[in-house]
């Protein structure tokens, strides 16, 4: 049972984040890139964290507390970025 769970986790991660990725190649705009890459953060520590369930162990615990930060982090960094271009009127 548990290992039909493994494999299944594994696919919907899998597809997740070949969703992700093809979102980053051919996403219309920035804000649709980092939003993929975003989510693409959270699919590694979806992962990682099945992981540590799987095996009984908190190895990967401040690895996924700083994915989740620089994930995070980024994403209100580029938001900012583009509502400050969005305010400031055009020079032409």
């Amino acid at each position: 049972m548990m290992q039909t769970v493994l494999v299944l986790t594994a696919v919907i991660f899998s597809l997740a984040a070949a969703g992700a990725i093809i979102r980053i190649a051919r996403g219309p705009s920035l804000l649709d890139r980092v939003l993929a890459a975003d989510v693409l953060l959270a699919i590694l520590g979806g992962a990682l964290c099945v992981d540590m369930a799987v095996n009984r162990h908190l190895n990967n615990l401040m690895l996924v507390v700083a994915i989740s930060i620089i994930g995070f982090i980024g994403s209100v960094t580029v938001a900012r970025f583009v509502a400050d271009r969005r305010e400031q009127p055009d020079e032409s």
